[in-house]
């Protein structure tokens, strides 16, 4: 897991904030599609939120199928804890 985040707890946090900046600015972009700086936003928090998932898949477990590693050995999207199981 990288440095930047002290926990498990932390970077879910992070998460959180990234993911509801990238979907708050996509409700905007629907209305203003040319708008550049909305776009060069949306591409910003898009990439830390991208970033930040694939950090956690590392760390911990796959949050979204698309994080999951793909490994040849096992197939970990099965193997994290569910929600109601304490998973996020």
């Amino acid at each position: 897991m990288s440095t930047r985040y002290r926990s498990k707890e932390a970077l879910l946090h992070w998460i959180d904030m990234v993911s509801f900046a990238v979907n708050d600015i996509s409700l905007y972009l629907d209305t203003h599609p040319q708008d550049q700086e909305a776009l060069s936003y949306f591409a910003n928090y898009s990439s830390l939120r991208r970033q930040a998932m694939e950090d956690f898949s590392k760390a911990f477990y796959p949050l979204t199928i698309d994080t999951a590693q793909d490994s040849q050995q096992q197939w970990d999207w099965a193997l994290s804890p569910l929600p109601w199981e304490g998973g996020c």
